[in-house]
């Protein structure tokens, strides 16, 4: 005899927890290696950009970049939204794998159709200014 008390209510989708720092390391690393994204390095324009404007300005254009383009449910173009230069968190945004919803499921799990979470875009932030670090430092090469 079973009751209704035995099966558990399905809880619903999980919230998301950003990873510690080292399994970001680590997860970057994974991302880097593949072959279209390890392509990706900031040169040029793109790296002086980023020492002239230095880290706190360039998370701010990452917050406002990811918000405009990438944060929302349907984002305009999606797949075509982030060019490929420019600015150096458009060259990090293809290299992390942060660039459209479908490679922001693909290599984050971060499911498309939906607003993103004020803690998921708070971590593309972050997946895009370590990056950038990393290159600024040569650790990422």
């Amino acid at each position: 005899m079973t009751s209704s008390h035995d099966s558990a209510p399905d809880p619903g989708p999980q919230p998301f927890t950003p990873p510690s720092p080292a399994a970001l390391d680590a997860r970057l690393d994974s991302i880097t290696r593949q072959p279209f994204r390890a392509r990706f390095h900031l040169r040029g324009r793109d790296l002086a950009t980023a020492e002239l404007k230095g880290p706190a300005t360039i998370r701010r254009h990452a917050y406002d970049l990811i918000a405009k383009r990438l944060a929302p449910a349907q984002p305009h173009k999606d797949g075509k939204q982030t060019p490929y230069k420019g600015h150096p968190v458009f060259v990090a945004q293809h290299a992390t794998g942060t660039c459209c919803r479908t490679c922001l499921l693909r290599c984050h799990g971060i499911e498309k159709g939906r607003d993103l979470t004020r803690a998921e875009h708070v971590y593309v932030v972050e997946v895009i200014c370590r990056w950038i670090e990393r290159e600024m430092t040569g650790t990422g090469r």
